[in-house]
């Protein structure tokens, strides 16, 4: 009888023991499912992130869970969670002359970074360019006619009086871009009279026409309403490869490209996985997506360029002092908005 029990109480042992080794592997690959996510805060554009996270999810199996908001909301949420991080990585929304809060984000260059194109790399170590983006001239080539546009100067001819849409650089950071973009190529520098002499020429044959945002500016000239538009690329780019009547002008005096770049969360809590999102979107396979597929000018070397892109060896670029126009942008926005004011 006694045998009997000691091999019962033996077997309730062994059960015990395997149903204890059971949990600590199920608890072992449920926190191993669990480290298996990212966290992503980004402003970017559905088409951006419903085409570029699936395709990362895929390839590393790492599931993401993406937070869509803009950039100054996150970057606020980000601040006020330093001390427990939710998210792991901000992708999009940053460029080194907004970023004044650097203790938010881990160093980290990615593997790729010699692969991308010289003025374009991680130089300070926390923020990675991905994509980049410049001011151009939006053409309805129905409505042009025999009117040459290819540079800035051309855009003062009288033919064009009324028929240019631009938005207001007070309420567009495209509109500003573009008009620090038109400062820097016919005057120089931000306070060359020659600069504002343009600009007061060029808001006389505006007309009083201001588009309400930048949206309007490129649909206006794709839909017909203005022969040219003040605009940037992306979208640019977009009605190009979908057929509509229009062309891209880069004006000859110059275009600025600013870079939008990710960062790695300080203290994330998937640091590893983060930093394979930044080697993703720094791969050769998520660059040809950027400049075949979608309409973002890619940032590496070797990056593929459909039809409806322009490479950037046949584009003359302008470098803009990113810091000084951060800092003197109310300024710059004044003095725009008393001379529009004037010539009306």
């Amino acid at each position: 009888m006694k045998k009997i029990a000691s091999v019962v109480v033996l077997s309730l042992v062994l059960v015990t023991l395997l149903a204890a080794c059971g949990n600590g592997d199920s608890a072992k690959n449920k926190d191993s499912k669990k480290d298996n996510t990212l966290v992503v805060y980004s402003p970017n554009s559905e088409n951006i992130v419903n085409t570029l996270i699936p395709m990362f999810e895929d390839e590393t199996g790492i599931k993401v869970e993406l937070v869509s908001a803009g950039t100054g909301e996150l970057l606020k949420r980000i601040s006020s969670e330093k001390d427990k991080p939710y998210a792991d990585v901000m992708f999009g929304g940053l460029n080194k002359s907004k970023l004044t809060n650097e203790d938010l984000f881990e160093k980290y260059t990615s593997k790729n970074d010699k692969e991308m194109l010289a003025g374009h790399q991680n130089i300070d170590g926390v923020l990675t360019p991905y994509i980049t983006d410049g001011s151009n001239i939006l053409v309805n080539t129905d409505l042009i006619g025999d009117i040459k546009v290819e540079s800035y100067e051309d855009l003062l001819n009288p033919k064009l009086k009324g028929k240019i849409a631009a938005a207001d650089p007070a309420s567009s950071s495209s509109a500003f871009a573009q008009l620090t973009n038109m400062l820097l190529a016919v005057g120089g520098d931000y306070n060359s009279q020659k600069g504002w002499d343009y600009v007061g020429k060029l808001i006389e044959n505006l007309d009083g026409k201001v588009a309400n945002g930048s949206g309007a500016v490129h649909k206006g000239v794709a839909d017909g309403e203005f022969a040219v538009g003040l605009t940037y690329e992306d979208p640019s780019a977009s009605y190009v490869r979908d057929g509509a009547p229009v062309k891209v002008v880069y004006p000859k005096e110059g275009s600025v490209y600013l870079d939008a770049s990710l960062g790695i969360i300080k203290n994330a809590k998937h640091k590893e996985n983060a930093e394979k999102f930044v080697d993703f979107m720094t791969s050769k396979e998520a660059q040809d997506v950027f400049g075949n597929d979608l309409t973002n000018r890619p940032l590496r070397k070797d990056a593929k360029l459909g039809d409806h892109m322009t490479p950037m060896k046949d584009i003359k670029t302008l470098e803009e002092d990113e810091e000084y126009v951060q800092k003197n942008k109310d300024k710059i926005v004044k003095e725009y908005t008393e001379l529009f004011t004037k010539k009306q």
